[in-house]
């Protein structure tokens, strides 16, 4: 509905509308590249990406800081990449059937092509362009409305094009990977290539400001690919792309200066270094297929391009590498989509490196899979990010060596590689680091983050000459005390790790004495340069050994071990809860005594097998002055209580059958039936003298584990008086080496413990509540409520009957065919259906034993 003449929306409008629209796009296509729809969470993300782009542009012009005639040289780069992108995704639609996706995609690809028209002839193109527009909110209309039909109807009404793919169509893992991420970052290569190349061909005039929301866009997408790829446990192409979402920044803040009408100029041993990575990267990075790694190749001449000319991005050698990439970047997005929907692939080199190593006697390759990433303690989602975190570290050390000289700081291009690739990509590694369970090396990647970025701005931002003295002297000392905990600690990591720290302290010292006036010359550099070379070192060295099994660039030995301490060598078996491997694992270590950290449907809690005694009373001592929070009693399933049902009252059976598994634990009453389990003396601490807790938890894990050890003694997993273990992670950091295993399932689902029922007076019909937790009181009385109204009417529960037609001595305890574990003691064997005249025998004196201590209990009450 515009015109040349009016718009019907205003700039800024305009621009905040499609950015909102951009991010909502950005969510779905992460959403439905999580659930494998891979073609159309390329479409969004980048559908997505060119509303950011266009939309910061024309909020920019809205506000002023651009002129509307500078529109067209703004607009024109990015959507010339766009109109290019989107027709391939239209293609490789065309080509797999996915109608819907392609008209999108086509119809978005040829609008731009006629706003581009527009632009540069007023009155040219706008028709087509809204036509187009049209077509795309008609599809749009028309796919919504088909899933939202199929979605009210459960599937038995699903238009023609608007059905999802199904998991039996998706490809195996192997062959897809995360191939909708590596299309959208080849997309924002595509895009920042195009806004460079432009310059060189005479589209636009030079490299301006309104080419900046298009070069920070493609890096923001970027980083958003990096943190998808450590979540595909692809290091390499997380490296690869953080590497690339740095060049994008560095290109967006060159532009940015021309704002200020500033000439930016880039010193050489930055780009050589930034070139040298790329080249070891590249290498790294045939394992996966021969085009990959020649693809990087483009981008260590475009650093060596970099360095060889002043101006940096400003100049034709850096412009015509960026026009080659823009071909190349074209063809790599068009073969890697077509491959990620496509049953027929087109030959990317796959295989070749493996087969040159394994000619090689002196080098063995490390099998990629999942288990390369196992993390320290337990399981993660992500992969290691200490390639690139080295990598940044590199960077920045390297950046900071060239000298500013008269210059105005902020022309020389050293701030964006200090704050962004020493502060924010280190940050990144540090908060995937954290995610792995590794503690220091999460601390080390987020103070060296905050460091650098800090330091960046205040030294290379022009603040420096405003602030030096004793305040910034302050601040760095609190790094420096910091950093000396963190190098003592690294002492007990490896050798390397010590080197890096230290000689990131000896950079501190450096950067104390420029702020008080008293660096000696050359001091500063020649620290800086050893720093990088530490951190280049621990780059190649992680790189390397991810790659190659044999041989392994060393990272060294503790430098100090005590009791054990040192690089994780005493840690209890921490294996993750999502593999039936591991709980037999943790079922094995509690058969032979040991006492072990569990999730459940609610926190942490440490287990002990309830027919090894020593155990349990292992698992009480562990808990600090826990006299008054006893251990309680879990069950798999209520057939465990068969071997004593007839000593529980119908109605304690029924309402346990009917409540579980939950989150509701059970006080009742005491009583020689606990025997059976085999607690022994070890009886004396699940429970109180008059009562224990009894409970059957809503979680498979927990259920897989009782059933192959038998009943359990549960306590938290936390010493007494600290609040409750919601990680796996706590548990050993709260309980140490006094555990034995723990299984691992990251944060704990509910952060409320379970509800507590008083069931010691059930035969009364009154319930009561020591704790209400995740259960409501009002569900708790409901499903009591019911139990008692069956009983009224004299429907009890059938598997709980006692056979009266039998003589006592010949009961049935074992309910026919049911398996059971036998005398709860977790053996995993069948139970008899009939037991023996000796068992028989011991049953009755118990059920003697259960009245005498029932009397004397209700004389006492």
């Amino acid at each position: 509905a515009s015109s040349p003449e009016k718009n019907l929306i205003p700039f800024t409008a305009l621009g905040i509308l499609l950015l909102i629209i951009a991010a909502l796009l950005a969510y779905a296509g992460v959403r439905r590249s999580l659930s494998h729809a891979q073609l159309f969470s390329v479409l969004c993300l980048t559908v997505s990406a060119l509303w950011c782009g266009s939309g910061l542009v024309y909020i920019l012009v809205g506000q002023g800081v651009l002129q509307p005639t500078e529109l067209r040289s703004s607009l024109v780069p990015g959507l010339a990449a766009f109109t290019l992108a989107l027709l391939i995704i239209g293609v490789v639609a065309v080509l797999v059937k996915k109608a819907v996706i392609c008209l999108i995609a086509v119809g978005i690809s040829l609008a731009c092509a006629h706003q581009i028209a527009s632009l540069s002839a007023a009155g040219f193109g706008q028709s087509a362009t809204a036509a187009n527009y049209l077509l795309v909110c008609l599809v749009g209309v028309y796919f919504g409305f088909g899933r939202l039909l199929s979605t009210i109807t459960q599937g038995k009404v699903e238009p023609p094009g608007t059905g999802l793919k199904k998991k039996a169509e998706v490809k195996t893992e192997q062959n897809q990977g995360c191939s909708d991420a590596v299309s959208v970052g080849l997309v924002m290569n595509l895009l920042s290539a195009s806004v460079l190349a432009c310059p060189l061909l005479g589209v636009v005039p030079k490299l301006s400001t309104g080419h900046v929301p298009w070069l920070w866009t493609a890096g923001v997408f970027q980083l958003g690919m990096c943190i998808l790829f450590y979540r595909a446990m692809d290091t390499l192409a997380a490296t690869f792309y953080g590497f690339t979402a740095l060049l994008k920044f560095a290109e967006g803040y060159s532009a940015l200066l021309s704002f200020y009408s500033i000439q930016p100029f880039s010193p050489v041993p930055f780009p050589v270094v930034f070139s040298v990575l790329f080249f070891i990267l590249a290498l790294f990075s045939c394992q996966k297929n021969l085009l990959e790694g020649l693809y990087q190749l483009f981008f260590v001449a475009y650093c060596i391009a970099i360095a060889a000319q002043p101006q940096g991005f400003f100049q034709g050698g850096t412009e015509g590498v960026q026009a080659a990439i823009f071909v190349v970047s074209a063809i790599m997005l068009l073969i890697t989509t077509f491959n990620m929907v496509s049953t027929t692939m087109i030959p990317t080199g796959q295989g070749c490196f493996k087969a040159l190593v394994n000619r090689m006697q002196c080098l063995t390759l490390r099998a990629h899979d999942k288990e390369l990433h196992a993390p320290h303690l337990g399981y993660s989602k992500y992969a290691d990010a200490e390639v690139l975190g080295h990598a940044c570290s590199v960077l920045a050390a390297f950046a900071i060596t060239a000298t500013v000289g008269g210059r105005n700081p902020l022309s020389v291009l050293i701030l964006p590689w200090v704050v962004v690739a020493g502060g924010a990509l280190q940050l990144l590694c540090g908060s995937v680091a954290f995610a792995r369970g590794k503690t220091f090396e999460s601390t080390v990647f987020i103070l060296y983050g905050v460091m650098w970025t800090v330091w960046g701005l205040t030294r290379y931002g022009g603040l420096y000459g405003e602030t030096r003295g004793f305040n910034v002297a302050v601040g760095i000392i609190s790094f420096m005390l910091f950093n000396c905990l963190v190098t003592a600690a690294a002492l007990f990591l490896n050798v390397a790790w010590f080197a890096y720290t230290f000689t990131f302290q000896l950079i501190l010292i450096s950067f104390l004495l420029d702020a008080v006036g008293n660096l000696p010359y050359g001091y500063d550099i020649g620290v800086t340069i050893i720093f990088g070379l530490v951190s280049f070192y621990c780059f190649l060295a992680h790189i390397f050994n991810s790659t190659f099994q044999s041989p392994q660039i060393p990272l060294g030995k503790p430098l100090v071990k005590l009791s054990g301490v040192g690089g994780g060598a005493g840690v209890c078996p921490h294996v993750p809860a999502r593999k039936a491997t591991s709980v037999q694992q943790i079922a094995e270590i509690m058969k032979n005594g040991g006492i072990c950290g569990m999730p459940t449907d609610t926190v942490y809690v440490l287990v002990a097998a309830c027919n090894r005694p020593d155990a349990v009373v292992k698992a009480y001592k562990v808990k600090k002055q826990a006299e008054d929070r006893p251990m309680s009693l879990w069950i798999s399933s209520i057939k465990q209580l068969e071997p004593v049902r007839h000593l529980l009252s119908p109605l304690l059976l029924d309402f346990m059958e009917a409540a579980w598994p939950s989150s509701i634990s059970m006080v009742i009453s005491r009583g020689p039936w606990m025997d059976i389990f085999g607690l022994g003396e070890a009886a004396k601490h699940i429970g109180t003298p008059q009562s224990i807790a009894i409970r059957n938890p809503d979680c498979s894990v927990a259920t897989h584990l009782i059933n192959l050890v038998g009943p359990i003694a549960v306590t938290s997993a936390n010493p007494t008086g600290e609040a409750d273990t919601t990680h796996h992670n706590q548990v050993y950091a709260k309980l140490g080496d006094k555990v034995d295993g723990v299984l691992c399932d990251g944060p704990s689902p509910e952060n409320i413990a379970s509800t507590v029922v008083d069931c010691t007076k059930i035969e009364t019909g009154h319930i009561g509540f020591f704790r209400v937790g995740l259960i409501p009181k009002s569900k708790v009385l409901q499903i009591f409520e019911e139990v008692q109204r069956r009983h009224r009417q004299g429907r009890t529960n059938p598997s709980f009957e006692y056979d009266l037609h039998l003589p006592d001595t010949q009961r049935d305890l074992s309910s026919g065919d049911t398996s059971s574990t036998e005398s709860g003691r977790g053996t995993g064997s069948s139970t008899p259906s009939r037991f023996s005249p000796e068992v028989q025998f011991g049953f009755a004196l118990l059920e003697f034993f259960h009245f005498i201590n029932t009397f004397f209990y209700t004389t006492t009450l």
